[in-house]
């Protein structure tokens, strides 16, 4: 078969996020096992040669980049529908959320999550406009959808109607790199990053959503009534609409105590979760989360958000708290940073829970649910 693929989030260099990171993996490992079938990546720019994973890989490069709303307009609807056309590969896979609807060649997306249908006033206007019109009609053109985890399946579900037995759910995954790191690794981790002090950690980007505002304020709210030396370092890079994460941030009691480190090295993160007194990944709505598993994976304990996917991805195995809630988030840090019975349990719980990830299984489950589709699809 052939099978094209947009991979438009295969960025060059060291920037993969979420969903790059989801495309990556499970790519990764569904042309390795797949050696009979040819799969056409379709870049929107200049690739890393290192995104070629096997030799049933061949590159296209289509123009324009797409990062802006009439860009992706461009892309999808003329680029990529114009190279379906003329190629008439056997499917369409697109890990990113976004496809084409000027095609009839057989689509499964992936979904990763409708957080601009419940929190519009976090992204800005015109992606939020495209989001809003092309999204709907993404998910009721593609012959089938991956969600990836169940609160997103059932999302769609509700949002958009579409039939549950259209939608399967491939789950993220920690990278093999995230583990448990030796007591004199994890100090030498606090002596570089937090002075040698305990410390909270969040990971992701500064946006909205990851509801650093209300994080930021508990953290100081905690200072404040237990005069803990417990520092929060904040990993990731500035994406949009984050001007007020820096206003909250300025306004500080405890200011001097948190540390933005914007991007680290794959080989820091491990050792930055390993290292931490607990997670704090509180977003007010996700996907999946990614950070969650990450952490338990390397032995850290987490405390996440009691809402969406959050609950689901980490198991029985987070104090979970509510995000919207200063007081709650505050209460979770005391919690947590004082109880080392409650971390060790934490610790324990997380490590088996993460046995439920895996990007082999992740990638497995994707290429059944495009076998599936394509049953279906000739089938009829």
């Amino acid at each position: 078969m052939n099978i094209a693929v947009n991979v438009r989030f295969l960025l060059p260099g060291d920037k993969l996020e979420g969903i790059g990171r989801f495309t990556y993996e499970v790519l990764k490992r569904m042309v390795a096992a797949r050696p009979e079938h040819t799969f056409h990546f379709l870049f929107d720019r200049p690739y890393d040669e290192r995104y070629l994973f096997a030799e049933n890989v061949v590159p296209h490069v289509l123009l324009p980049p797409a990062r802006h709303p009439l860009l992706f307009v461009a892309w999808f609807e003329g680029a990529v529908a114009l190279w379906l056309k003329l190629n008439r590969p056997d499917a369409f896979l697109s890990p990113d959320g976004f496809t084409t609807l000027n095609t009839r060649v057989p689509r499964l997306t992936v979904m990763h999550d409708l957080a601009f249908e419940h929190f519009p006033q976090d992204v800005t206007g015109s992606v939020r406009r495209y989001y809003q019109f092309f999204s709907p009609r993404f998910a009721r053109a593609s012959e089938r959808l991956v969600a990836v985890s169940e609160a997103t399946r059932q999302d769609i579900v509700q949002t958009y109607g579409i039939a549950p037995t259209k939608i399967s759910v491939v789950y993220n995954a920690a990278d093999a790199c995230f583990r448990p790191q030796p007591q004199a690794t994890q100090q030498d981790t606090r002596d570089r990053f937090s002075a040698g002090k305990p410390y909270f950690l969040f990971v992701g980007a500064l946006q909205p959503r990851k509801n650093l505002v209300n994080l930021l304020r508990a953290f100081d709210q905690f200072k404040t009534a237990t005069g803990s030396p417990v520092k929060l370092l904040v990993v990731g890079r500035t994406a949009w609409k984050a001007g007020p994460i820096f206003e909250v941030y300025q306004q500080l009691h405890h200011r001097h105590d948190v540390h933005l480190t914007g991007r680290v090295t794959d080989t820091e993160l491990v050792q930055l979760y390993a290292a931490a007194l607990a997670t704090t990944y509180v977003p007010y709505f996700e996907g999946f989360g990614i950070p969650i598993v990450e952490a338990q994976a390397c032995g850290c304990p987490v405390i996440t958000s009691n809402v969406s996917s959050l609950p689901e991805v980490a198991g029985a195995a987070a104090h979970l708290a509510d995000p919207f809630s200063v007081d709650s988030l505050a209460t979770a840090l005391t919690d947590v940073a004082g109880n080392a019975n409650l971390r060790a349990t934490l610790v324990a719980q997380g490590l088996q829970n993460v046995r439920r990830f895996s990007w082999d299984a992740s990638a497995a489950a994707l290429w059944t649910a495009l076998s599936d589709m394509l049953n279906e699809f000739s089938a009829d």
